[in-house]
């Protein structure tokens, strides 16, 4: 017998699902790796004169970010 009727289920569903995107989007930002959804809301939001990067353009920025490249600095082992 279930204590969870068909709309507890849903809610139940729901939460659950935002505690994984909760726990997912933290451990990108961890690594290092914000959110592409969460940076397209902010440019649009905040910028809308600036064009919004692609993807992998993203990728790629937040990448040399951490890492370096393209003569920008970021993290140096050694």
């Amino acid at each position: 017998m279930s204590v969870l009727t068909g709309k507890s289920r849903k809610v139940l569903k729901g939460r659950l699902s935002d505690i994984g995107r909760c726990l997912c989007d933290g451990a990108r930002l961890m690594v290092g790796m914000p959110n592409y959804d969460t940076y397209v809301a902010h440019v649009r939001a905040t910028h809308p004169d600036r064009p919004v990067m692609t993807y992998e353009e993203f990728f790629r920025d937040r990448q040399n970010a951490k890492f370096g490249g393209g003569g920008k600095g970021g993290f140096v082992c050694c």
